[in-house]
């Protein structure tokens, strides 16, 4: 019995799916259904993430993230300005920690100059000036466009310009499988649709699988734990230091990062998870913890880049280690400095089940009246309004 009908019906209340919502009322579509397991929106890695407006420096400049990344770092900082949401400009350092990571500094440079951002190789002295606790071997990369938000007040924020403008959210309402070609189930009753778009996060795979899209991949989740400076230290860090990550995996490693309220974060870890929403030791761990389990353990035989995180990332749940790599970033930090956090996020990471290699770019797949957003991981919050925008313009036919 179908219950509801959309002119375009949205599965997923993240980011992604909030701001495909908006970018569709642009349009005059006027009869859009946004569903949500949840009981709210951003439940998860959108209002979980660290709140940094990443700034085009990391991506390969063919892909879909150096596409959308910058644009949509100036569309949401514009978002916040207008609607007066609390938006801090400091910029970001990244520091080389030997010799060895000069050239993969050069290689961010090239990329993030070709992707459009405005960025400067810096010296020690320029770097003091910058980040007076940041240290560096040689040279740092400056990037002048990272900025730092709160989401949650973002994703609030849209909710209500939605919902204002004749969204219709259900929450509550999980996806149970497709009913024909143009109907899904639901906890809540049939939906009809025009058209669908799948913004389902952790969970994007499983929905697309119901309609025969993202058949290529199968999902890997990574724990992203944190950690802070205590209150009396937050002044040890101006805005944000990263190290040089490695390229060869999608991780950043653990940062600093400076929050609108002033507290300081440390991290996130890449800790292969047991689930998709494994954020504790045990929870969030399901029956498919053990299908998990298996994947993980085939990508450790097979996979030399990922069995380098699998084997060095779970020891910073332990915090000596987790303090190692914070500590190689800056010239004072001491381990009585950083207190817990209960901040901790799962990055639905996707791999490509032929080349056993894990999937950089977002991928956007389209069957029949579906469009499906795959791997909507780092920087999707950043890239979302501008992502939405190509979505709506290259995909979908209203």
């Amino acid at each position: 019995m179908i219950q509801y009908h959309a002119d375009v019906l949205i599965i997923g209340a993240g980011i992604v799916g909030l701001t495909i919502a908006r970018e569709l009322l642009s349009t005059g579509c006027k009869n859009i259904i946004l569903i949500e397991k949840e009981k709210t929106v951003g439940v998860h890695a959108s209002g979980r993430n660290s709140g940094v407006l990443h700034a085009g420096i990391y991506y390969a400049p063919d892909s879909l993230k150096a596409a959308s990344c910058l644009n949509g770092n100036f569309l949401m900082r514009e978002y916040c300005n207008r609607k007066k949401l609390p938006l801090l400009e400091t910029g970001k350092v990244i520091v080389a920690r030997n010799a060895d990571e000069l050239p993969i500094l050069e290689e961010l440079y090239r990329r993030a100059s070709a992707n459009g951002a405005k960025v400067e190789m810096i010296d020690e002295k320029q770097l003091a000036r910058i980040e007076p606790n940041a240290k560096t071997y040689q040279t740092a990369l400056f990037s002048h466009y990272t900025a730092v938000v709160n989401p949650k007040l973002i994703l609030a924020s849209l909710k209500q310009e939605l919902e204002q403008s004749g969204v219709k959210f259900i929450f509550d309402c999980q996806f149970e499988g497709v009913s024909g070609s143009d109907a899904v189930q639901t906890t809540r009753g049939n939906i009809r649709f025009d058209y669908l778009i799948n913004a389902a996060g952790a969970h994007c795979d499983k929905v697309a699988s119901g309609f025969g899209a993202g058949l290529n991949y199968r999902m890997i989740p990574f724990k992203g734990i944190y950690r802070k400076l205590k209150k009396s230290k937050s002044d040890m860090v101006r805005g944000n230091i990263y190290p040089v990550p490695d390229i060869r995996n999608p991780f950043l490693g653990v940062h600093f990062t400076k929050s609108i309220y002033g507290d300081v974060y440390l991290g996130p870890t890449a800790i292969p998870a047991f689930g998709r929403e494994n954020y504790g030791i045990v929870k969030g761990m399901d029956a498919e913890g053990a299908d998990i389990l298996f994947a993980d353990a085939l990508l450790f035989f097979s996979n030399p880049k990922f069995r380098t995180v699998a084997m060095s990332e779970p020891v910073k749940y332990l915090l000596p280690f987790f303090f190692k790599d914070a500590a190689s970033l800056v010239k004072e930090l001491d381990i009585s400095d950083i207190e817990p956090s209960d901040k901790v996020g799962i990055r639905a990471q996707l791999v490509n089940r032929h080349s056993g290699e894990l999937v950089y770019d977002f991928i956007i797949e389209k069957t029949g009246a579906t469009i499906h957003v795959l791997n909507p991981v780092s920087p999707a919050f950043t890239s979302s309004m501008d992502l939405a925008k190509k979505i709506i313009e290259t995909e979908l036919a209203l």
